[in-house]
């Protein structure tokens, strides 16, 4: 009997220690919910979808990612990247929104979403990019491919020297529309990418993106008859702060969406790719977004509103007035004191002549903390001509004689 409680007393010593570590705190659940209710507080949005991309726009910032340059099918996503160049057309003058646009057989031959344009049917520019934003049609892209460039093939290389000029180092075009095919391939943040470019250089974008129904009318042999173009983008009527952008879903690539919405003067692109359901691509989409307008503080600053001339050599004037070229933006997502952000005006010592009107002229360096955060151009806002002799002398003169 002595034996056993000796044994069983140094067992109970060696116990007190771990028996000590389980007991909990004060104020402390037994089941450590608060342990783990502390965990989940500092990750990040719960997304279902394999892949998946947060961007503040107009800073281009990355909030959140996952598998963000995994190569996937994008479906119909792709026509971002198609009206990027529909809208590039517009602004170099090479075609118009009135432009009559008619519809060949093999853009009437293509499958999946379309508007059912028929071979010989004419449409206005206008209507066709209707008919791409609001319901993803896959004829419509392949009619003004051709009305643009001469031929889908032609469009498509023009497609991929815009990605990579965007730095879509994982991007592969094969097509305008986003039709399963092989090698037709792209990542959530080369869709975040060129997304963010069309939004910014093209904000009109969003009056066609913004689009939940519109009649409009087929006229070909056969008579005229209405058709009806429906949003496939539901979270323009389910999301408050939805601005666009596009949809997209086929076998191979299940179901996608480039999401943009505004709120509180800050827009988020939140990109989803191989979501299994429409459902579960618009549901990690809001999840996203929602995330980003909580997570996000954004500091905007006009700029220094006075700031020195900087010294020209060779010039018919000896200085040169300057200006900060536009207002500088950072995205905070760790809570930062913003009102700490400090700005330093760095002109060059000097510029050469001839200066032209936004020729750089030095930085403004924004830091938080004593760390740079990032820099704005500074930039000449008057042309200053190479010197003459009549400007040499002149010059020379008001040395001597100041006025």
């Amino acid at each position: 009997m002595k034996r056993f409680l000796t044994a069983l007393l140094c067992g109970a010593l060696l116990l007190q220690p771990a028996l000590l570590r389980a007991a909990p705190q004060a104020g402390q659940e037994e089941t450590g919910q608060e342990e783990s209710g502390q965990e989940e507080a500092g990750a990040g949005p719960q997304v279902g979808s394999p892949s998946a991309f947060l961007m503040e726009a107009s800073t281009g910032k990355s909030v959140y990612e996952k598998n963000a340059d995994e190569r996937r099918p994008p479906a119909s996503v792709t026509k971002i990247m198609t009206l990027l160049l529909i809208f590039d057309a517009l602004a170099e003058g090479k075609i118009a929104l009135e432009d009559q646009v008619t519809v060949s057989e093999y853009a009437a031959s293509m499958g999946g979403s379309q508007v059912f344009l028929e071979p010989g049917e004419v449409q206005t520019a206008d209507t066709l990019i209707k008919c791409i934003a609001v319901a993803s049609a896959n004829d419509a892209c392949v009619a003004m491919a051709e009305h643009i460039w001469g031929s889908e093939e032609e469009f498509v290389k023009h497609m991929n020297e815009r990605a990579a000029g965007l730095g879509m180092e994982n991007t592969s075009f094969v097509n305008c529309n986003g039709l399963d095919a092989e090698g037709h391939l792209t990542t959530a943040r080369d869709i975040g990418t060129m997304s963010r470019e069309l939004i910014l250089i093209y904000p009109q974008i969003r009056d066609y993106a913004g689009i939940w129904m519109e009649d409009i009318t087929h006229t070909t042999a056969k008579g005229s008859s209405t058709f009806t173009l429906a949003n496939t983008n539901k979270l323009i009527r389910q999301y408050a702060y939805a601005t666009g952008l596009k949809t997209g879903s086929t076998d191979d690539a299940g179901f996608c969406v480039s999401a943009t919405a505004e709120k509180n003067q800050m827009e988020m692109i939140a990109v989803v790719m191989g979501a299994e359901t429409s459902k579960d691509r618009f549901r990690d989409a809001v999840t996203l977004l929602d995330y980003g307008f909580g997570k996000c503080v954004k500091y905007v600053d006009e700029g220094i509103q006075s700031l020195e001339p900087v010294r020209v050599q060779g010039g018919q004037k000896r200085l040169a007035a300057v200006s900060q070229k536009e207002p500088f933006q950072y995205v905070d997502t760790e809570g930062a004191d913003l009102t700490a952000i400090e700005r330093e005006y760095q002109p060059q010592e000097k510029l050469t002549a001839p200066v032209k009107a936004g020729d750089k002229a030095g930085s403004v360096v924004y830091t938080l903390d004593g760390a740079e955060i990032g820099r704005a151009d500074i930039v000449a806002v008057e042309d200053v001509p190479k010197a003459t002799y009549q400007s040499s002398l002149e010059q020379t003169l008001e040395l001597f004689f100041p006025a």
